[in-house]
């Protein structure tokens, strides 16, 4: 049996492990479909250390993949389903996957990435679903192939999750469970997990309703598993479909971004009065600044439930505060964890005392650190020293020890949850030959936060309005649409410094003076 289900096979073997739109699994099948997988992927060719991207949404493959790849010593990437063929194939080359977990619905951009020089080292593409295109394996089939007898000398492997950057296309980022040494078993994934368990009510019951692709929907629900919590999952986020599910499958834990949070306060009365939530635990939530008052209506509804953490990909979860916390301290993110130390650098690069504002940096206790994936100056830039590292926020500690975050100083919109960099979308739109110069900001948006917004100067006898339908239909060929611009302006001319470089705050103003928060 694979090593992290073995005992929930055979202690709760029946009952259900995974629930997704097409219907469930049991724990004793998990486990078996997993072995086939990891046995597979060995026949196949894959040994330890290559990679297998998983584009897919969240269906049980995606975790029947991930979990094998945690056996076989192999790297998984999980990639965001919207990403076009051009995204996709820079990562398989990036990532030199050597296989590729698809399912159904985004066949048609992986079949396209595929004849993309860059996608050569990809030799085995699983479909999970539908009618696999010419090439592609067909996942079930696949599967069902290959001996479900517990592999031997079973290794760890991790994910590896791309996020964008501040200089144009997306990083791998690889913390010490991305790739294992030649000895270490998945029992280590266990003692990780163990570490979720003061947060979640484990086991429990994980309801997911936003994409697994995420680092941090992967970690709150694929980690629980590990614990012995079964995941619910929908694949596209229905906020009276997640009540409902909840209560069927009596969840105990969910986690939300606030733009799910004000989906959610929008239902009807009717709709809202139909949840009983009884079983519900913890809510965490995440990922973007909330508004307040949305977090209040939150709290008002589904009790002292909340738990908001701060954290990122790189670097895992920095701090937590509780609903009772924040009503207390409203707009605080809490106490960092007793694993975390947070280290506040003013621009000079001295350490600011408690109530002064500063880059925020954090060290983590337990000696865990990370890289970016072929990208050693990247990974120089976010580190102050080894071990010591900063996702780009300005805050700091108050007198009681509490986290406050009041600004980015990197180059990032938060629309929705999702990190977008300005960067990779400059890239794109500075390619238009009716483009001149071009800055992409974020401004204001009640329901995601903020909204991608393009600043372009535009040729020469351009008509603007046909030229804006124009750029934003060229940004959805080259990019995935939640990057591309929602609306376009025009200037003359970009406020710069003397060195060239484009001063984002003057753009920024205008769309932020009226509202009382920065980011």
């Amino acid at each position: 049996m694979s090593i992290l289900m073995k005992g929930f096979a055979e202690t709760k073997g029946d009952e259900i492990a995974l629930v997704d739109d097409n219907g469930s699994i049991s724990w004793k099948d998990f486990d078996k479909r997993i072995n086939s997988l990891v046995n597979g992927f060995r026949q196949s060719g894959l040994t330890q250390g290559d990679s297998v991207a998983i584009i897919a949404g969240n269906r049980m493959e995606w975790f029947e993949t991930s979990f094998a790849c945690a056996h076989a010593g192999l790297v998984y990437v999980p990639v965001n389903w919207h990403w076009v063929a051009d995204e996709l194939a820079y990562v398989f080359e990036d990532a030199d996957c050597k296989a590729v977990m698809v399912d159904e619905r985004f066949q048609e951009e992986v079949k396209k990435s595929l004849t993309d020089p860059r996608s050569h080292n990809v030799s085995l593409v699983l479909q999970a679903g539908g009618n696999p295109s010419s090439n592609f394996v067909d996942y079930e089939e696949y599967l069902t192939s290959q001996s479900d007898e517990e592999p031997d000398n079973q290794l760890l492997g991790g994910p590896m999750f791309y996020t964008s950057g501040t200089t144009g296309r997306p990083k791998g980022v690889r913390s010490g469970l991305t790739e294992s040494g030649p000895d270490v078993t998945p029992e280590v994934m266990q003692l990780v997990a163990a570490g979720f368990a003061a947060m979640l009510p484990v086991p429990g019951v994980t309801a997911l309703c936003g994409p697994v692709y995420h680092s941090a929907q992967w970690a709150f629900s694929w980690l629980p598993m590990i614990a012995g919590s079964s995941v619910a999952m929908q694949h596209k986020f229905d906020p009276a479909g997640l009540l409902s599910m909840i209560d069927e499958y009596k969840a105990t834990n969910v986690h939300l971004v606030p733009t799910q949070f004000k989906r959610l306060l929008d239902l009807s009365d009717n709709e809202k009065k139909k949840f009983n939530g009884e079983s519900l635990a913890t809510v965490l939530h995440g990922a973007a600044p909330c508004p307040p008052k949305v977090k209040t209506q939150m709290i008002d509804w589904f009790g002292e439930k909340i738990t908001e953490y701060y954290g990122a990909t790189e670097g895992g979860i920095i701090s937590l505060v509780s609903s009772q916390e924040w009503l207390e301290r409203g707009g605080s993110l809490g106490k960092p964890l007793e694993t975390i130390e947070v280290i506040v650098v003013d621009d000079s690069g001295n350490r600011c005392k408690n109530g002064e504002e500063g880059t925020l940096y954090f060290r983590n206790l337990m000696g865990t650190d990370f890289e970016y994936h072929n990208a050693p100056e990247k990974t120089e830039a976010a580190h102050l020293e080894p071990g010591v590292f900063t996702f780009g926020d300005i805050g700091f500690l108050d007198e009681d020890g509490y986290l406050w975050l009041s600004d980015r100083k990197i180059d990032m919109i938060i629309s929705g949850g999702v990190n977008i960099y300005p960067a990779e979308i400059e890239g794109v739109l500075g390619g238009h030959p009716a483009v001149k110069d071009v800055a992409v900001i974020g401004v204001p948006d009640e329901e995601f936060g903020e909204q991608v917004k393009a600043i372009v100067v535009p040729g020469e006898d351009t008509d603007l309005d046909s030229l804006e339908k124009l750029l934003v239909a060229y940004c959805r060929e080259n990019l995935a649409g939640y990057k591309s611009p929602r609306s376009i302006d025009f200037l003359d001319e970009l406020p710069r410094t003397g060195t060239g470089k484009i001063q984002k705050q003057p753009l920024r103003e205008p769309y932020w003076k009226d509202e009382d928060r920065r980011i």
